[in-house]
């Protein structure tokens, strides 16, 4: 259904209320500033629909596939407890949920978070998405639809910042970080820290379009550089291999996975992130 929305015009109310109009938690300043994109009734709505959505352009859910990515790099190992760091509305989360005992999905974001707890309380949510001007069109999905309903209760979602994580949280199998790291305020901190996280040879699973932008992360702590040595450019590949092999070593090579976000019908965001995974060695 597509309805106008405007002070003229009123959204007709879904069975289930809107978590769009969810009311606000409040937030540190840190979160607030970190999170402020991620906070708003339109980037809701699109994460929503990058996880919950149909696929676009022939593009293949990410955070579906992400998650079996990990799963697969997991197998004949210990699948105990997962951590999701930057866990968006959860999807991966609740993917993760059906070969781990236990997965948690962390994000800054309190409205992420509203969503993937809703979801695992209610077993859905509705969402509405910007199709032309002021043209919106109502969305509902279930866990059901996606065989993800019986594993609710192995899952959990916390707001909070990821570089924080509490104490004894340092037990997990399995890390994934995705699309996450170039939206950090010090990324290589969050890099040579994450170990602490991990089991002796447990998977670190970094994605990222190193799509670095100076308000989120200053320009001295990217992990590229154009001149880092002798003259010598540095690709953000490079800059997180330096940080993570002193805990770690590569399993496998890179791979490209691909993402799509929603704008409106007609307008759409391709991107390309970059897949790595790491076991820890000490």
């Amino acid at each position: 259904m597509v309805v106008r929305c405007n002070s003229d015009w009123q959204i007709k109310k879904s069975a289930m209320a809107n978590l769009l109009s969810l009311p606000r938690k409040s937030v540190s300043p840190l979160l607030v500033a970190c999170s402020a994109r991620y906070q708003s009734d339109t980037a809701v709505a699109q994460y929503c629909d990058a996880h919950y959505g149909p696929d676009k352009f022939g593009v293949a859910n990410f955070s579906k596939r992400i998650a079996q990515l990990c799963i697969m790099a997991q197998e004949g190992r210990p699948q105990r407890r997962a951590l999701d760091l930057g866990c968006s509305v959860g999807r991966t989360t609740f993917e993760l949920a059906t070969r781990f005992d236990q997965a948690t999905g962390i994000d800054y974001s309190d409205r992420f978070i509203e969503i993937a707890r809703h979801l695992k309380i209610h077993g859905k949510i509705a969402y509405r998405l910007r199709e032309d001007g002021e043209l919106f069109s109502n969305h509902q999905v279930t866990l059901a639809d996606f065989d993800l309903d019986m594993i609710t209760s192995r899952v959990t979602f916390s707001q909070g910042d990821v570089r924080c994580l509490a104490a004894g949280s340092g037990d997990y199998d399995l890390v994934l970080a995705a699309n996450l790291i170039d939206r950090l305020p010090d990324p290589g901190q969050f890099l040579s820290e994450i170990h602490h996280r991990l089991v002796i040879d447990g998977l670190l699973v970094i994605a990222s379009p190193y799509d670095w932008i100076e308000r989120f992360t200053p320009r001295k702590r990217w992990l590229c550089h154009h001149l880092y040595c002798a003259g010598i450019p540095r690709t953000s590949l490079e800059g997180l291999s330096k940080k993570l092999t002193k805990h770690f070593t590569p399993v496998a090579q890179p791979q490209e996975m691909e993402f799509v976000i929603r704008d409106t019908a007609r307008t759409f965001r391709h991107n390309i992130s970059q897949v790595t995974l790491w076991r820890r060695i000490c």
